[in-house]
């Protein structure tokens, strides 16, 4: 086995749970700016009830990650991926290769008191590395990825997307095994657009599974939810050809079924009455498409057709009932199905 170590960035559940696979074929080095969790890691090898291989070494350290990984791989949320990428600037070179795995968006105006938001106040966190780096070869990593089935080692997949053929196969050395699969894709720019637009409608399934709707009506959710993300990133440019893989049925899937999913469990708990603030603290990790939905109405203006993201804004945002978005919806004029592909 090669001797190589790969870094992670983000001690959340999803990077400890990445960093336990790249483990089956190199040592990682995993930074935390934590140095309680950093301690942790390196005195106990677990952290978030994850046991964690002992080829995983902890460091709050970005100069030391950036000297001793050339691949690797950050796994921040949005909201705070801009100062990590800053924080690791002064240490990044074109030697590196950088492969995040954040489904959300960086935007770059005061997302709240914004009324509109442009494309080009809009970037994807591979845009992002590219502007505030002098990291050239980039990818990302999107699929059904629910961290708690990862760590526990349960069979899974993922696409590795990327401009350049090397990145992916640098990604897929990293954490193929016998227990999980990485596919690859060219369609970058739809990868992270589909990991990043199915997020609010998980919120939307878990709200249906909350009022007791069945089957049918969440295959409905998920089929029209998946025309609403290609319609908007059809607006970005996007082929459609990355929603009918891993990024975008497969996490869409996975998402909208799953109570591990953060997203559908902030859906079902605003169903029960809850308010948004006390969920999420309650879930204690970032839900993606909370802002997500924001960005989304504030983009309407380029005209796509995103009718489940109208329902939902005024049900977070506004002072509609689910049940009236419910009727919203099942009330609009049909079209042809699976319109969407040219």
């Amino acid at each position: 086995m090669e001797k190589r170590i790969v870094g992670v960035i983000g001690s959340g559940s999803f990077g400890l749970a990445v960093s336990n696979l790249i483990a089956h074929n190199y040592d990682v080095m995993l930074f935390s700016r934590n140095p309680d969790v950093v301690d942790k890691i390196n005195n106990t090898h677990e952290h978030k009830d994850q046991k964690l291989s002992e080829k995983i070494i902890a460091t709050g350290d970005p100069e030391e990650v950036a000297r001793k990984c050339f691949l690797i791989f950050p796994l921040v949320p949005s909201n705070n991926f801009q100062e990590m990428l800053r924080n690791f600037s002064p240490y990044l070179t074109p030697r590196h290769i950088l492969i995040h795995g954040t489904k959300g968006f960086h935007i770059e105006k005061d997302l709240a008191n914004a009324e509109k938001l442009d494309k080009e106040d809009v970037y994807t966190m591979s845009e992002l590395i590219l502007k505030e780096t002098s990291v050239v070869r980039v990818g990302c990593m999107a699929g059904p990825n629910l961290a708690r089935e990862i760590a526990d080692g349960q069979v899974g997949g993922t696409v590795i997307a990327s401009r350049f053929n090397e990145v992916i196969k640098e990604g897929q050395k990293a954490i193929n095994s016998n227990v999980f699969r990485a596919y690859g894709s060219n369609e970058i720019l739809g990868v992270e657009m589909a990991g990043v637009l199915k997020n609010y409608i998980a919120i939307a399934s878990g709200m249906l599974n909350a009022l007791g709707l069945g089957d049918n009506a969440k295959s409905l959710l998920i089929t029209r939810g998946m025309a609403e993300m290609i319609y908007i990133s059809k607006a970005f440019n996007a082929s459609e050809k990355a929603f009918l893989g891993m990024a975008g049925i497969g996490d869409l899937m996975a998402t909208c079924n799953s109570k591990l999913s953060r997203n559908y469990r902030v859906g079902y708990f605003l169903a029960e009455g809850k308010k948004l603030e006390d969920i999420i603290k309650e879930i204690g990790e970032v839900a993606e498409g909370v802002k997500t939905l924001k960005v989304v109405k504030l983009l309407s203006h380029y005209g796509f057709n995103a009718p489940i993201a109208d329902a939902l804004y005024e049900i977070i945002y506004g002072e509609w009932s689910i049940e009236k978005g419910v009727n919203f919806l099942m009330s609009r004029p049909v079209s042809f199905d699976a319109d969407y592909v040219d």
